[in-house]
């Protein structure tokens, strides 16, 4: 029973933080503690703790004056949603054509804050497929997004590093060196490849996808059977998702010749 309340704790605090973000949002001027305590139908003791942990996390700021505002955290957070969701919309139909021509299965991942996951999902032709969820956090040092992701986002590399690194098969790559040599290796070749080292059987192609300043801020993923891939297949599917990752940067602004990381004139 102490473990079920617990848990319902948890739930009602994280339910509480989403209603103070709602509470900010808008209010450039900020609130005071006993305006946000109205708000949430709270004792202001309890708002007050709430907050302090909210400022500690960088999710909320606070003035010398004590009114509290939407944090760098929670404003990063939301600028990538909104990214997202924008090259979704952009991405849908590139992400049909690609699995009509293809037979595979084509997902668009994302960054959001620590964690990388699918955003969108077209299935492919073939009889057999990998169904893959939705919005849950990928493995950073497995698959084929989350290394590309790392490759090129310095915070991303230092959090698969850092972190535990489990075997989720026998081809999994769990030491540093080898890993730091497998995101270099991304990194100049712009694309990845995920052999078995998530799923026996699978396996994944990433190539990026840039947007007007150059920045990664997407990546399609190419998920296919091992029986049914070649060499020769293999180099034709990254080369088809380049090409549809091209298609879809020239919507976002970029240039097709336009190295990474270098703005588009004028913007």
């Amino acid at each position: 029973m102490p473990e079920q309340n617990g848990s319902v704790a948890s739930r009602d605090r994280y339910s509480r933080t989403f209603e103070v973000l709602e509470l900010l949002v808008g209010r450039s001027d900020g609130m005071t503690v006993t305006e946000i305590s109205k708000g949430l139908g709270l004792p202001i003791s309890s708002s007050h703790n709430l907050l302090q942990r909210m400022v500690a996390a960088e999710v909320v700021n606070v003035t010398e004056d004590l009114r509290y505002s939407l944090g760098p955290r929670a404003v990063r957070l939301g600028i990538r949603i909104s990214d997202g969701l924008e090259v979704r919309a952009i991405a849908r139909r590139h992400l049909q054509d690609l699995a009509r021509s293809t037979g595979e299965d084509i997902y668009l991942a994302v960054r959001l804050g620590h964690r990388v996951t699918y955003l969108d999902r077209v299935p492919g032709s073939r009889p057999v497929t990998v169904d893959i969820r939705l919005g849950q956090s990928l493995s950073l040092h497995a698959t084929s997004v989350g290394k590309l992701f790392a490759a090129e986002q310095e915070p991303l590399r230092r959090r698969l590093l850092d972190a535990p690194r489990p075997a989720l098969t026998e081809h999994t790559l769990t030491e540093v060196p080898d890993l730091e040599r497998e995101l270099d290796r991304i990194r100049e070749q712009g694309f990845a490849i995920s052999r078995e080292e998530a799923i026996i059987g699978v396996v994944g192609l990433a190539v990026p996808v840039r947007d007007a300043y150059g920045s990664v801020v997407a990546a399609l993923h190419i998920s296919a059977l091992r029986a049914q891939i070649t060499e020769d297949s293999q180099r034709r599917l990254i080369e088809a998702a380049s090409a549809t990752a091209a298609a879809m940067e020239r919507e976002l602004g970029r240039h097709q010749d336009q190295p990474p990381g270098v703005a588009a004139a004028g913007s």
